[in-house]
């Protein structure tokens, strides 16, 4: 049960334009007032309206922006049609069909902050930590990973200095029941340059995306770039909210997770 009178805490990073954490950064261009009336203006005209941006009052309309991003740019919910077209034998699931029960409920924080970038979290590790906090999973929890990574957001080692989960670690979330998993770093498994490198050091295919493709067998949704991890109080029965924009047949979408947290 979600405790509305607790205090709302933000686990999100929003869309930035330019910014050196994002491969594929945003791009967002902004119309002022000045701006929305010569627009707004003109669009009347097309109607038929004989007006002018001066026209409205004090000579000002409205304002917005105009955004291109992906959808994996920012906190963003990864779906099972992102790691393949199948999951477990039927077609995976896009963002607009992801059950908003997924996406809603008690959660634990797992944390890894003193993992070396570019290790790989098993299923042990996992173990470790449930065993640490004295607490069993149950199904439709949601598990959160933490890096400590969020603290480099805004820099290019966002995208290098963390560790991230195994098949085996996703496989074991998944068969506890977990439905989402969400980690405060860059991606869900090792950085790329470390998954490439073993990759070209062994030729083992299994290298790339392990935790992604886990996915492919078993089906189970990943939010990306959460921030704020070490902001809450507890570890476990934690009242999260998390629902994703709806984007249709999309593979990915924006995500403003929140949890709520008594006062202290």
């Amino acid at each position: 049960m979600i405790d509305l009178d607790a205090r709302p805490i933000d686990l999100s990073i929003g869309l930035e334009s330019n910014v050196e954490s994002e491969p594929w950064p945003p791009e967002i261009e902004y119309f002022d007032h000045r701006e929305g009336a010569a627009l707004l203006a003109e669009n009347l005209r097309e109607a038929g309206i004989e007006i002018e941006a001066e026209d409205f009052p004090e000579g000002i309309g409205l304002a917005w922006e105009e955004v291109r991003a992906i959808t994996h740019a920012g906190t963003h919910m990864d779906t099972p049609w992102h790691y393949g077209p199948q999951s477990g034998g039927t077609r995976s699931k896009t963002i607009e069909e992801i059950p908003l029960e997924w996406c809603f409920g008690e959660a634990c924080v797992l944390d890894f902050r003193e993992f070396d970038r570019g290790t790989e979290i098993s299923a042990g590790d996992i173990e470790d930590r449930l065993a640490a906090l004295d607490h069993d999973l149950s199904p439709g929890e949601i598990a959160l990973i933490e890096t400590g990574a969020d603290e480099l957001w805004g820099t290019p080692e966002y995208l290098t200095d963390f560790p991230g989960m195994s098949a085996e670690a996703t496989n074991y979330l998944i068969e506890a029941g977990v439905r989402v998993i969400g980690t405060d770093a860059y991606g869900f498994d090792k950085p790329f340059a470390e998954m490439g490198r073993r990759f070209a050091e062994t030729g083992n295919n299994e290298e790339l995306w392990p935790a992604h493709f886990a996915g492919r067998e078993r089906e189970y949704c990943q939010i990306e770039k959460l921030a704020n991890l070490d902001k809450l109080s507890r570890r476990t029965g934690i009242s999260l909210v998390a629902f994703p924009v709806r984007i249709e047949n999309a593979s990915a979408g924006w995500v403003r997770p929140v949890a709520f947290a008594k006062w202290e």
